[in-house]
């Protein structure tokens, strides 16, 4: 192994129970599916869990709500996996949801070391109980607070050895911004090439935000 480069238990072997991580992904696409099926064999258990959504029942986030590994999700909806919405009607899960831009914003915040956003979404509704509320200029707005990660699993379309990455279409979705969010960041990326290789126009995360990569379909991140 060289530099940022390992394999995915090697990558992972920090994560303990209790810890928070997010996941890129949206509707699976963009999900570190390797890095996913690793939490798995690892049998971590009781995170909290950041994510877009929760996947399907067999992909993404999904996977680990069908296992029960997650204790509480944080997502802008869970409609498309049916067992996140058992688990939460049974109490054995705890689900917050958030507008998506919203939750969006709070990765974003995190990654740029801000205190928070204000927004008017959710204004008035449920989703305003129990935050502050400021007015500026007439208008209110909902103090939403910054969401960091002990971890961030994501998925990009190619790195080099230094970590800079490059995102592929739809599949970019959350992954730069959690990439920014967490104490930790582990890529699972389908190529990885040589420092020089990638034309820096290309970089969307630079490779000072992240720790390992690990590549996909390579040893222990299948």
């Amino acid at each position: 192994m060289k530099g940022k480069i390992r394999i995915a238990q090697e990558a992972l072997a920090g994560l303990k129970d209790g810890m928070t991580v997010m996941i890129g992904g949206f509707l699976g696409v963009g999900a570190p599916e390797g890095l996913v099926t690793e939490v798995l064999e690892k049998g971590t258990t009781d995170l909290t869990v950041i994510g877009n959504d929760t996947g399907f029942p067999d992909k993404g986030i999904g996977r680990l709500i069908v296992a029960k590994k997650i204790k509480k999700v944080i997502a802008s909806h869970v409609g498309t996996n049916p067992e996140t919405g058992r688990q939460m009607n049974a109490g054995e899960t705890e689900v917050v949801l958030a507008p998506q831009g919203t939750l969006a914003e709070q990765v974003r915040a995190a990654g740029a070391g801000l205190g928070g956003i204000l927004t008017p979404t959710g204004v008035g509704t449920v989703i305003e109980e129990g935050k502050q509320k400021i007015t500026v200029d007439g208008k209110e707005y909902l103090l939403e607070l910054p969401i960091h990660a002990d971890y961030a699993l994501i998925r990009a379309y190619k790195a080099d050895e230094k970590g800079n990455l490059v995102y592929r279409r739809s599949a970019r979705n959350f992954n730069p911004l959690m990439a920014m969010a967490a104490k930790v960041v582990v890529a699972e990326v389908e190529q990885i090439v040589a420092v020089g290789e990638i034309d820096p126009d290309e970089v969307v995360t630079p490779g000072l935000f992240v720790t390992y990569l690990v590549k996909k379909g390579g040893s222990g991140c299948e």
